[in-house]
C-alpha cells in the first residue's frame, strides 16, 4: 500500500538518500565519534572487578581499602561504596580476584568476589538477623544488670554488694564477649596489620569498662561498671543495626537487579529436563521456563506461547506476548504458558547481570562531594587520635594519675569522633537516589551523572524514536461516518503498510467492524482496492483515489458513490509521557529545545502538539552536536535526550545525556542514563530528584560537621562518657542515612 507517498518518500530520501546523495552523511559524521566512544567503553568495561567487603563501615575504611587496592600492580583506580560495602576496581587484565582478596586481607579486611548471592536480599537479611540476635542478648543482660546496679547504688554494703557485683559480672562478661564480636573482630583484623581502625577504640572501651569493673569486684570496691559496659555494647549494636536497616531500605538499583537473577535453570538434554547452576548454562542450550518462573537467561523463544511481564526491567505496565522468535531477557517473568528458549547469553554474560554491574560501578564512582568527604576524613583521622592522646595526658595530670578516668575520657573522644556519618554522607544519598530512579524506570550508568543532572537548565530532545515512537496513528476517524471507516477498515486490514495498520488499529479501538468488501487486492505503489455493494472502492495515495491537488499527508478513501474522496490523516505516535514531561519541565523553569533531522512540517507539527517554542528541523548529526556545544559555550548546562546514531555526537557533547533502552548501541554507550521503559515522564522526576539529592548531600555534611563541633568539646572536657559517646555516634550515622531516605 502506498499511501501518503509524497511525504513518506521525501522523508526516506532525506534519511537514506536518493541515489546516494544524503545517505552517508549521518553515518560519516556520527559513526567515528560513536566508534571512539564504544572503543573507550569497551577498554574500560572488560577490566572491572567487584568485591564485597563486609567489614567496611567508616571513612577510614574507604581510604585504607582504596589505597591498598591501588597499590596492586596493574590497578588503575579503586572505589569503595561504603553504603553497599562494595569495592569496585578498575584494573588491567593481569590483575586477578585472588590478588585483590589477598591485598584486602593484608590490611585486615575480609573480601569476597561479588556474585548474585552476596548482592541478594538473603545476604542482607542474614546480616540483619545476626545483629538483631546480638542486640537482643545485650538488651536482656542490660536490663538485669541495671536492676542489680540499682540495689548497689541504693546503698547495699559489704557481702550483699559484692554478691550483686559478682552476679552482674556473670551476666555482663559473657554478654560483652558475645554481643561485642562485630567490634572485636574488626578491631583485631585492623591491629594484625598494624592499623588503628575505628572499632579499636570501641573495643578498647568495652574491654576497659569490663576489666575495671572486674578489678573493683575482686577488690570489694564500692562501684563496678558492668551496667555501663553492657549498655555501651547495646547502644553501639543498636546504632549499627539501625544503620544497616536504613541502608537496606534504600536498596540500590544494582541490588534490585541482582535479586532478579535466577541461580538455576532447567536445561533440555535429549528431551530430559536437567537442573543446572546458571554458571554451567552455555549459549545454544535449550532452557525450559515454566509459567510463573523468572527467565534465567537471555534468549530466543523456539516453542510455546505466553505473556511476559517486563515491568521490573522496563516499566511496561502490561504483559507482552511472547512466541516463537520472540527475544526474552533474564529477569522477565513468564506468566501463562511454558516456553522453550534458545540461550544467547547466561550468567555474567546476561543483559541483567551486565546491567547490575554497570549500576554498581556508577554507584561507586567518585563525585565532587565524595572527594570532599574523603579529604575531610583523611585530615580528620590523625586529628582525632591526637585529641584522644592529648585528653588522656591532660586528665592524668589533672586528676593526679587517675588512669580509669583518663582512659574513659580518651575512649569517649575516640568513639564520639568516629567519622562514620561523614563517610555515609554521600554514598547513602547516591544509593537512595539511584534506587528510587531505577524504580521509576531510569538506569544511571555514570556515578557523577546525578550531580551533573542537578545542574541542568536546558533540555534538548530528538524527535523520531525519542519524543515519538516512529509509528503512525490515525488522528481524525471521528470526522468520518462509521460506514465509510468500516469500508476503510476492511481495505486496510488487507495491507501491511504502516499507515494501513494504524488505520485498522484505530478503527478496532473505536469498536468498529470491517465492512464486507469483496475482491480485495493490493496494488503495489498505490494502495488497496475492492468491491463494496457492487461499486469499486479504493484506499491509497491521493491521485489514485481521484484526490489530485490535495495534501498527500493522508490516506484517501474513494467509495465509488460519486462523493469526494475522504482523507484519513496520521501523525507520528507520541511516546507515552511526552506531553507530561514537557509540562513538568516548563513548571520547573527549564528551557526546552527540539532538535530533529526530520522535515520542517513534521517538526513544526510535533512542536505545536507539545507546546515547544524552540525547534530546529533537517539537522545533520554534526549540526546537532554544534548546537549543543554552542549552548554550552553560552553558559547553559544541557541535558540531551536522543536515541539514534545521528544523536551520538550530541549525546557525548552534552553536560549529561539520556537515551531510551531501545536506542542504538552507540547512543546507549554515549549516554549517562538509560530510560528503561517507554514512558518519558521519569525524566522530569530525575531532574527533580537530582536536585534533591545534592541538597541532601550538603545537609548531611552540615549534620556530620555540626555533630562533631558540638560533641568533641563535650568529650574533651569529660562531659561525655563512653556510653554517651556511643549513643551520639550511632545517632549521627542514623540521622545521615534517614536524611538520604527523604528523597521523593
Amino acid at each position: 500500500m502506498a499511501v501518503a507517498d509524497g511525504r513518506i518518500e521525501a522523508e526516506v530520501e532525506t534519511q537514506f538518500g536518493a541515489g546516494g546523495g544524503l545517505s552517508a552523511c549521518p553515518a560519516c559524521v556520527a559513526a567515528p565519534s560513536a566508534e571512539r566512544i564504544a572503543a573507550s567503553a569497551a577498554a574500560l568495561a572488560g577490566a572491572r572487578l567487584m568485591l564485597s567487603v563486609p567489614a567496611a563501615h567508616c571513612a577510614a575504611c574507604i581510604s585504607t581499602l582504596e589505597h591498598a587496592a591501588e597499590a596492586v600492580p596493574g590497578v588503575r583506580s579503586a572505589r569503595l561504596n561504603l553504603s553497599l560495602k562494595r569495592l569496585s576496581v578498575d584494573a588491567g587484565p593481569e590483575v586477578t580476584v585472588p590478588q585483590m582478596i589477598q591485598a584486602m586481607q593484608a590490611v585486615g579486611y575480609e573480601a569476597h568476589e561479588l556474585d548474585p548471592g552476596l548482592l541478594s536480599s538473603t545476604e542482607t537479611d542474614r546480616q540483619a538477623r545476626d545483629l538483631l540476635m546480638r542486640l537482643g542478648v545485650a538488651f536482656f543482660s542490660m536490663m538485669n544488670v541495671m536492676l542489680l546496679s540499682v540495689a548497689v547504688w541504693s546503698g547495699a554494703e559489704g557481702v550483699t554488694r559484692d554478691l550483686f557485683h559478682w552476679i552482674s559480672a556473670a551476666i555482663a562478661l559473657p554478654t560483652v564477649v558475645f554481643s561485642g564480636q562485630p567490634f572485636f573482630r574488626s578491631a583485631w583484623a585492623s591491629l594484625r596489620v598494624g592499623r588503628l581502625g575505628m572499632d579499636v577504640p570501641i573495643s578498647l572501651a568495652l574491654i576497659l569498662a569490663s576489666s575495671i569493673s572486674l578489678y573493683e569486684t575482686t577488690q570489694s570496691g564500692h562501684h563496678a561498671y558492668f551496667d555501663a559496659a553492657v549498655m555501651l555494647c547495646f547502644f553501639l549494636l543498636l546504632g549499627r543495626y539501625l544503620d544497616h536497616r536504613t541502608r537496606a531500605i534504600a536498596r540500590s538499583a544494582a541490588q534490585e537487579l541482582a535479586a532478579l537473577e535466577v541461580p538455576r535453570a532447567i536445561v533440555l538434554e535429549d528431551g530430559a529436563e536437567v537442573a543446572r547452576p546458571i554458571a554451567e548454562v552455555m549459549a545454544g542450550d535449550l532452557v525450559l521456563v515454566r509459567p510463573g518462573g523468572r527467565m534465567p537467561v537471555d534468549g530466543v523463544v523456539v516453542s510455546g506461547t505466553s505473556e511476559v511481564d517486563r515491568s521490573v526491567l522496563t516499566g511496561e505496565s502490561l504483559p507482552v506476548w511472547a512466541g516463537e522468535g520472540s527475544v526474552v531477557s533474564a529477569g522477565e517473568v513468564n506468566l501463562t504458558g511454558p516456553l522453550t528458549v534458545r540461550v544467547t547469553a547466561a550468567g555474567k554474560e546476561s543483559s541483567l547481570h551486565r546491567m547490575a554491574d554497570l549500576v554498581a560501578v556508577a554507584e561507586s564512582a567518585k563525585t565532587r562531594y565524595t572527594s570532599l568527604a574523603e579529604r575531610a576524613a583523611r585530615l580528620y583521622s590523625p586529628l582525632v587520635h591526637l585529641l584522644s592522646f592529648s585528653a588522656f595526658g591532660f586528665w592524668m595530670w589533672k586528676t593526679g594519675g587517675d588512669v580509669r578516668y583518663a582512659v574513659n575520657i580518651s575512649a569517649a573522644v575516640l568513639i564520639i569522633t568516629c567519622p562514620c556519618a561523614l563517610g555515609l554522607a554521600v554514598p547513602a544519598v547516591v544509593t537512595a537516589a539511584s534506587g528510587r530512579l531505577f524504580r521509576k524506570g531510569l538506569l544511571i550508568k555514570q556515578g557523577n551523572a546525578l550531580e551533573r543532572l542537578a545542574e541542568v537548565d536546558t533540555v534538548c530532545f530528538d524527535k523520531t524514536g525519542t519524543l515519538t515512537l516512529g509509528t503512525p496513528e490515525a488522528t481524525n476517524l471521528e470526522a468520518h461516518p462509521d460506514t465509510a471507516t468500516e469500508v476503510a477498515f476492511a481495505l486496510a486490514g488487507a495491507s501491511s503498510h504502516p499507515l494501513a495498520m494504524a488505520l485498522a488499529e484505530a478503527a478496532r479501538a473505536r469498536g468498529l467492524k470491517p465492512a464486507r468488501v469483496d475482491e480485495i487486492r493490493e496494488v503495489p505503489g498505490y494502495g488497496v482496492e475492492g468491491v463494496w455493494k457492487g461499486a469499486k472502492v479504493r484506499l491509497g495515495r491521493a491521485e489514485w483515489c481521484g484526490a489530485e491537488g490535495l495534501p498527500v499527508t493522508a490516506s484517501y478513501l474513494c467509495t465509488g458513490d460519486g462523493s469526494a474522496p475522504r482523507a484519513y490523516t496520521f501523525a507520528d505516535r507520541l511516546r507515552p509521557g511526552a506531553a507530561e514531561v514537557m509540562a513538568a519541565l516548563k513548571a520547573q523553569g527549564r528551557r526546552v529545545i527540539l532538535l530533529s533531522g526530520d522535515t520542517e512540517a513534521a517538526v513544526a507539527a510535533l512542536a505545536g502538539r507539545l507546546g515547544i517554542a524552540e525547534w530546529q528541523s533537517a539537522m545533520l548529526p554534526a549540526e546537532k552536536a554544534a548546537r549543543v556545544a554552542a549552548l554550552t559555550s553560552g553558559g547553559a548546562r544541557v541535558l540531551m535526550v536522543g536515541d539514534g546514531l545521528n544523536d551520538t555526537a550530541a549525546l557525548a557533547a552534552a553536560h549529561v545525556s539520556i537515551s531510551p533502552a531501545t536506542a542504538l548501541d552507540a547512543a546507549r554507550v554515549a549516554s549517562d542514563i538509560v530510560l528503561l521503559g517507554q514512558d518519558m515522564a521519569p525524566i522530569a522526576d530525575a531532574l527533580r530528584i537530582s536536585r534533591q539529592a545534592v541538597r541532601r548531600m550538603i545537609e548531611n555534611f552540615v549534620v556530620s560537621g555540626g555533630y562533631n563541633v558540638i560533641a568533641v568539646p563535650l568529650a574533651l572536657v569529660g562531659s561525655a562518657t563512653p556510653l554517651a559517646a556511643a549513643l551520639a555516634m550511632s545517632l549521627s550515622s542514623i540521622t545521615v542515612s534517614l536524611n538520604a531516605l527523604r528523597l521523593k
